[in-house]
């Protein structure tokens, strides 16, 4: 085998060792209070086994996301959501003004 060769065989192989990243998708019925509606809200969480690399919520990327022992905080809108991973919890607020509470499945990994 020619140098060359096996230097594209090598790196080939350390980019396929490398982790791919994995999407988990969550379904997290919301109940939103005072209205008492109900909404099946989308997550998506990129990951490669060691870091969340992005999370989508109903589509949107948010601007930010902060990572905490048990889960997820971010902001869509006017929202201010936390996803509990451990406990598969959804908890947001508006500002005070309203606020949705609900449960989270996996749909995807």
């Amino acid at each position: 085998m020619k140098p060359q060769q096996f230097g594209a065989l090598t790196l080939a192989c350390a980019f396929q060792a490398q982790a791919a990243p994995q999407t988990v998708t969550l379904s997290c019925a919301v109940a939103y209070m005072p209205t008492r509606s109900t909404w099946v809200r989308e997550v998506q969480i990129d990951w490669d086994r060691k870091i969340i690399r992005s999370v989508r919520i109903d589509g949107l990327t948010p601007y930010g996301f902060s990572i905490h022992p048990h889960g997820v905080s971010t902001a869509i809108d006017n929202e201010r959501i936390q996803i509990d991973l451990r406990q598969a919890q959804w908890s947001s607020d508006f500002r005070g003004l309203a606020s949705g509470q609900g449960r989270c499945e996996t749909v995807s990994r």
